[in-house]
């Protein structure tokens, strides 16, 4: 068996993530060179592809793989690693950092590479939608719209959520959804509809409180009534949802329709407006540190 010491690792940074206040490529290299551990250090070039950072990872033959980035870098490496048993861990360097929070790696960044080289990995489930790979929460309707807006401003942080907000609050729509399930139809008139492969989004705000990473089913999680309060909880507070408001459903897999096309987003990237999904659960998915 290898020993901590003799590992490999891989960094992939991105270093356009987050507010880019720490330069994770000085700090690694700083860190580990003084504890002589083995590593190589590789920075996304803009618009790489999943081709180009395949051939990265496999060029390293590296033992374990960190992902320096938000929820959209750590996405793309475990599309690179899906279904491989090598290890992924997390250094948190974006705006909302959804799965480091999920998996409790800690934000201070020399706590997470010690983490991330030291910790032990564990198998999780992930989603595939539409063919594409879910590692976090997914969703169509008011929050999809609102990561469309909020990408569309210069401001980030929770000051540029709130704008986004009240701006997705005046011009979003409920729709009219059909969600097949294993078991039953579901039609109703909605607001939102999550796709939940974990239990929060990045602000912390538990949407799915029934979700585990390595159990054998994902929750779909239908918000019925358009409450600019309940809508608001979702982004901002920690309060308890009312639950004439909110229904949850365990499943393997689903498709869903809508009457008319709506805003869809996956890991926090927008995804334009569809109005079908199939979604179907990815068992033993990829190694995570945590």
């Amino acid at each position: 068996m290898t020993s901590i010491s003799d590992l490999k690792i891989l960094f992939i940074v991105n270093p356009k993530s987050g507010t880019a206040q720490v330069n994770f490529t000085e700090l690694i290299s700083s860190q580990l060179t003084a504890s002589k551990t083995k590593f190589e250090i590789y920075e996304l070039p803009k618009d790489c592809s999943i081709r180009k950072l395949k051939a990265a990872i496999s060029k390293s033959a590296a033992d374990r793989v960190i992902a320096v980035g938000g929820d959209g870098t750590l996405k793309m490496v475990a599309e690179c690693l899906l279904g491989q048993e090598t290890p992924i861990g997390i250094i948190p360097a974006g705006s909302a950092n959804g799965m480091a929070k999920e998996l409790g790696i800690p934000e201070d960044p020399e706590e997470a590479i010690a983490l991330a080289i030291k910790g032990k990995p564990k198998t999780i489930h992930a989603v595939i939608i539409n063919d594409e790979l879910c590692i976090h929460l997914a969703d169509i309707g008011f929050n999809a719209y609102l990561v469309k807006k909020f990408d569309a401003l210069t401001q980030r942080g929770m000051l540029g959520y709130a704008k986004a907000a009240w701006t997705a609050l005046w011009n979003h729509r409920k729709m009219t959804v059909e969600i097949q399930l294993k078991d039953k139809t579901v039609q109703a008139q909605a607001a939102m509809v999550v796709i939940a492969n974990a239990t929060m989004y990045g602000t912390g705000v538990k949407i799915n409180p029934d979700g585990k990473l390595n159990d054998e089913v994902f929750e779909v999680i239908l918000v019925k009534e358009y409450s600019v309060m309940e809508i608001l909880k979702i982004r901002f507070t920690n309060l308890a949802f009312n639950p004439k408001n909110i229904e949850s459903f365990q499943t393997t897999a689903l498709t869903i329709r809508t009457k008319h096309k709506v805003h869809f987003q996956i890991d926090g990237e927008y995804r334009g407006k569809i109005n079908n999904i199939s979604a179907q659960i990815k068992q033993k998915a990829i190694q995570i540190i945590a």
